[in-house]
């Protein structure tokens, strides 16, 4: 199994390598798939450590990366990178063998991987009508995943609008007023200790991969935390309500490194790392993209510009109206309030601040007020 997830790898890479070769000199188009299927032959043909493992796994593999590129070009995802070891060990099946998974028990099921027979796997679900598999390993455990898209959660026909404000203190504040926290204080405690464990261990020795190895599991247990933390939130709010508004949030430039370069270096850079780690740990970007796959067409985005910062009674907006990072206050009316939920209520309302005190409708309805005064 490790051999497959090294020869996926190495053939992934080997044929990114000919596609960027072929990019910087300025040739048309590097070879199609059907031509590497051609080269991948003669390769196991000429190499031992080729032809030992599965041709299928590693066709699979050229067939992958020529998926990413048609959706690279398609302008649906990112540009494809290199596969590293120990962050992507995994390959892929399919065909007819994908089919040949049998049920062994209520628990326990088997799948036939090529080349190393019938492997069993826990049934954390049931097992869907797909025509893939995908065999994944990391942090020291094995994963099989089925290939099936699920259909979308319906909505409850209720008609009631939320608004979710994300934040890091309270992960989602959410207009009906409840605070929806995901805290991994313990697992945090534990990491930063094998992380200074694995600091005074020395360089190659035993007892430092022992340590590697325990924060690898650690950091993937916590990974899968907040995993399973997003997923039912996501699921709670496509069943609850009609129509989910959520900010607008660019969490990828949010997490950036201050660090700066050499001529212009940044300020605060400990402070931004421990601000980014925060805002990660939080899962902002994977909440909101399950929510648009669970309820497709009921997720809203709205212009986060002042939300804090605006009364929802009265709809004045200042900065001083946010005392803390729980207390809101506002100057105008007096109105005290969770500052999360007052965002949180903003957000379901629609408000867009388009500057510091007005919003986009403020120009209309002054408009129409001096009409009417007129």
């Amino acid at each position: 199994m490790l051999g497959h997830c090294a020869q996926a790898r190495f053939v992934w890479n080997l044929a990114l390598e000919q596609a960027n070769y072929y990019g910087i000199a300025g040739r048309k188009s590097s070879p199609s798939f059907g031509a590497q299927c051609r080269q991948l032959t003669e390769a196991r043909s000429a190499n031992e450590w080729l032809a030992a493992g599965s041709q299928t796994v590693q066709q699979q593999a050229l067939r992958d990366l020529d998926q990413a590129w048609r959706n690279f070009y398609g302008g649906t995802h990112r540009r494809p990178t290199w596969r590293k070891l120990g962050r992507h060990d995994g390959f892929r099946i399919v065909g007819p063998q994908a089919g040949r998974v049998r049920k062994l028990n209520r628990k326990w099921a088997a799948a036939l991987v090529p080349k190393v027979g019938w492997i069993r796997f826990r049934l954390s679900r049931a097992v869907p009508e797909a025509k893939s598999y995908r065999v994944t390993f990391r942090a020291g455990r094995w994963h099989i995943a089925f290939a099936a898209i699920p259909a979308p959660i319906p909505a409850p026909g209720t008609g009631e609008v939320v608004g979710v404000d994300r934040g890091v203190a309270v992960a989602a504040a959410l207009s009906t007023g409840e605070l929806v926290r995901f805290d991994t204080d313990r697992l945090d405690a534990q990491v930063r200790r094998t992380q200074r464990k694995l600091c005074r261990a020395k360089r190659g020795s035993n007892r430092r991969g022992r340590v590697k190895a325990r924060l690898a599991r650690l950091q993937a247990r916590r990974a899968d935390t907040r995993k399973d933390w997003v997923e039912k939130l996501s699921t709670d709010l496509a069943r609850r309500f009609d129509l989910i508004r959520v900010e607008d949030l660019r969490v990828r430039n949010m997490t950036r490194s201050a660090r700066g370069t050499v001529e212009q270096p940044g300020t605060n850079v400990r402070q931004k790392a421990g601000l980014n780690r925060a805002i990660l740990s939080k899962g902002w970007g994977q909440l909101v993209l399950r929510l648009e796959q669970k309820a497709p067409g009921r997720v809203e985005k709205i212009n986060a510009a002042y939300s804090s910062q605006r009364c929802t009674a009265c709809g004045h907006t200042a900065p001083e109206n946010r005392e803390s990072q729980a207390i809101f206050r506002c100057r105008a009316c007096g109105r005290t309030a969770h500052a999360d939920l007052n965002a949180a209520r903003n957000i379901a309302a629609g408000h867009v601040v388009t500057a510091r005190g007005g919003s986009a409708l403020a120009g209309p309805m002054n408009r129409e007020l001096q009409h009417a005064s007129l």
